[in-house]
């Protein structure tokens, strides 16, 4: 009998369960159909059980398993030139959301509205961050931190940062030397244990020199981003990740907390010795930890905060969310930039010898003299304009992300025509993959021409401004962009008349053991696609989309530098 009134228990939940879930599904398609109705763009193939999900599905399956979902978002966006915006309705995986590649649109979400972040922000970077990190804060909570953290983040603060990146670029350079003689290896690790070096010492002030050896707070992000993925379900679905995940988030914030008390007994000891905080007159680049302690005591001067033994647990425990942040971002898209900019001057010689000539005027034929030359002038950077325009052609063609907003009541975006899309249930995505070879605002999207970003204005290769958005624009864009101009641009100038780069993906995908599962299902369905659009250097859903495979090379000295 009692077994009979748990049986009965456990049904009437279970129904319950089910009939709420079909209740929310309903409701939510229900007004998807009403905007359906009402003439907004949206692919063909909405279904009231899966809306949109299995029509991205069919674009997914053409690419490769591991390629970036925003790959086929911007395929699919290639079906809706006349609008350049259009409805999409993941729901329950993701809220519905209006995929938008025109740039005046994009406006609208990031500058004119200026619209929120979603809580899909935070469900999806608390692995990585910990907790509300400056990509997923909105109003004055993101006010506050953003404030904090700009001192460290400033012009200024770049600039005193240069000796440490030409110093660590320079371990770099040793390590391809070693590379030349040891045959085909993956970049990605390279550039990735590098710009971790960087980031760490400008954040939290560590000189971890983890090109040469290993370091446990760099190693645990490691594996944080390993496990994470913001879509392939097999990934997502794993039930290991939690678990794992979580293990080394702990780690982080243990090996974060004791850093930051450091620095506040640091600050205290030198607030001490100094008779209060001179902010600016001490000499040396100062960390962005360190800067953010100074700015949040400045903030609280009439508290006792200087009296306690270590920093308040509040500011710890946000401020180590966002170095959390610092270090992903700082690390893994700064990373896979550089790579791309070694591939595509690997594809267009022409390119790569103007911009050696340019690092020749700049920095004189002697090589060996440009690092002192850096560390002593970090001015010199700014000549170096074609070295920028690479940059940035490099980012328009590979741009590291993508940017998602929630709607607002009352809150309409317009297209090119004027049409009219409501906000007040659906988010917005600006694609942009998509927004950057839109054929509307920039001609021969496809080709990599540097030259787009020396033109004058009126010129018909001159950017559309609203179109070039790697980093974001309006009041959210990228804190630390700055930085990731003097990196790439620093370690362009020391390695790229030094060394020729080949991409090696033949030899890789000739060599590479594959195991026993992927070899029968090869058997069986055919060969796995490999490419997109014949591009073999795809960006993958590994964190800061690296290139595939980790991107097979070779590099060997350059003529000059052998001769």
């Amino acid at each position: 009998m009692v077994a009979l009134t748990w049986a009965t228990t456990i049904s009437i939940v279970a129904v319950t369960i089910l009939g709420t879930f079909i209740r929310k599904v309903y409701v939510h398609r229900s007004r998807i159909y009403e905007l359906r109705k009402q003439g907004i763009a949206m692919p063909e193939g909405w279904s009231w059980f899966t809306g949109h999900l299995l029509t991205l599905q069919k674009y997914v399956e053409q690419l490769p398993p591991d390629a970036n979902v925003n790959l086929a978002m911007a395929d699919l966006a290639r079906e809706y030139s006349d609008t350049e915006i259009f409805l999409m309705d993941f729901w329950p995986v993701y809220p519905p959301l209006l995929m938008v590649y025109d740039p005046d649109a994009a406006v609208q979400v990031t500058t004119k509205y200026n619209l929120p972040k979603t809580s899909m922000h935070l469900r999806f970077m608390k692995p990585i961050t910990g907790g509300p990190n400056l990509i997923s804060m909105n109003g004055q909570e993101w006010k506050t931190w953003r404030s904090l953290f700009n001192p460290g983040f400033s012009t200024a603060a770049m600039t005193d940062s240069v000796p440490h990146i030409v110093k660590t670029v320079q371990t770099f350079q040793e390590i391809l030397k070693e590379k030349t003689q040891q045959g085909m290896f993956c970049l990605d690790d390279l550039t990735t244990r590098m710009t971790m070096d960087v980031i760490m010492k400008l954040t939290l002030g560590s000189d971890i020199n983890y090109q040469r050896s290993e370091n446990a707070l760099a190693t645990a992000l490691g594996y944080i981003t390993r496990w994470h993925s913001f879509w392939d379900p097999r990934v997502l679905m794993h039930p290991l990740r939690p678990l794992i995940q979580r293990y080394f988030g702990s780690v982080m914030d243990s090996l974060i907390r004791k850093e930051l008390d450091q620095r506040f007994i640091e600050l205290k000891e030198n607030t001490l010795g100094n008779g209060g905080i001179s902010s600016g007159k001490r000499s040396g680049a100062r960390s962005v930890v360190t800067l953010a302690i100074e700015t949040y005591i400045a903030e609280n001067k009439d508290t006792d905060l200087m009296q306690r033994p270590k920093l308040e647990e509040y500011f710890a425990r946000y401020a180590s969310y966002q170095i959390r942040l610092f270090l992903f971002a700082g690390n893994d898209t700064t990373s896979s930039t550089l790579i791309y900019v070694y591939y595509l001057l690997s594809q267009h010689p022409e390119a790569l010898k103007q911009i050696r000539e340019e690092h020749d005027k700049v920095f004189g034929t002697d090589m060996n003299e440009a690092a002192g030359l850096l560390t002593q002038r970090p001015s010199l950077l700014s000549q170096c304009k074609f070295t920028l325009a690479v940059i940035k052609e490099t980012l328009r063609i590979y741009p590291p992300a993508a940017t998602m907003r929630a709607g607002r009541p009352g809150v309409s975006i317009t297209d090119r025509h004027g049409n009219l899309y409501p906000m007040d249930y659906v988010g917005a995505t600006i694609l942009h993959p998509a927004v950057h070879k839109n054929p509307r605002v920039w001609p021969h999207p496809d080709k990599f021409m540097p030259e787009r970003f020396l033109v004058e204005q009126g010129h018909e290769l001159f950017p559309y401004p609203p179109a070039f958005r790697p980093f974001e624009q309006g009041p959210r864009n990228c804190i630390g962009q700055t930085l990731v101009w003097n990196e790439i641009q620093i370690t362009l100038v020391l390695t790229l008349r030094m060394f020729d780069f080949t991409p090696a993906y033949e030899e890789w995908d000739a060599t590479r053991k594959v195991g026993f599962l992927e070899g029968l299902k090869t058997r069986i369905m055919g060969a796995p696609v490999k490419t997109v659009h014949g591009d073999r250097a795809y960006q993958t859903e590994k964190a800061g989309t690296h290139p595939a495979d980790g991107y097979p090379c070779r590099v060997k000295m350059s003529q000059r530098t052998s001769s």
